[in-house]
């Protein structure tokens, strides 16, 4: 077996790190969330992200899915796709992640809209298709 790592001073760090006024500022951002329904808000457009995603890409060779919960969001492809966030996908205007070297992970605001969810579809099916049949030729 192998042996537990000692916990060592710099290894662990926190957000809301546990003195009252952080405590109290987590405390208020759970009731705000809770008062203006954003995880309802992320379960609505993020499904309407993924359909609209899942739409446009099916029978794109290279698509294999996409998958998520809320508005984290995985776009998978079949081959490695790093090079969209430092190419097309800044000048678009869209700020992504590369997960898994397939995945391109978009995590919006829990208060994107829907015509903001479209407005990210309509940017990145294009990169992503041309992305696809630049790999493919």
């Amino acid at each position: 077996p192998k042996a537990a790592k000692v916990l060592q001073p710099g290894n662990h760090g926190t957000t809301f790190g546990g003195n009252p006024l952080a405590m109290r500022a987590g405390v208020e951002t759970i009731a705000i969330m809770e008062e203006e329904k954003l995880l309802e808000n992320a379960t609505k457009v993020g499904e309407h992200l993924k359909a609209v995603l899942h739409k446009a890409l099916t029978g794109v060779d290279g698509y294999v899915e996409v998958r998520g919960q809320g508005l984290m969001i995985g776009l998978e492809l079949s081959v490695p796709c790093g090079e969209l966030i430092t190419r097309s996908a800044v000048e678009a205007g869209l700020l992504l992640s590369v997960t898994a070297d397939t995945v391109i992970r978009l995590v919006p605001a829990l208060t994107l809209t829907t015509a903001e969810a479209d407005e990210i579809a309509a940017k990145l099916v294009p990169l992503v298709k041309t992305f696809l049949a630049e790999k493919k030729a």
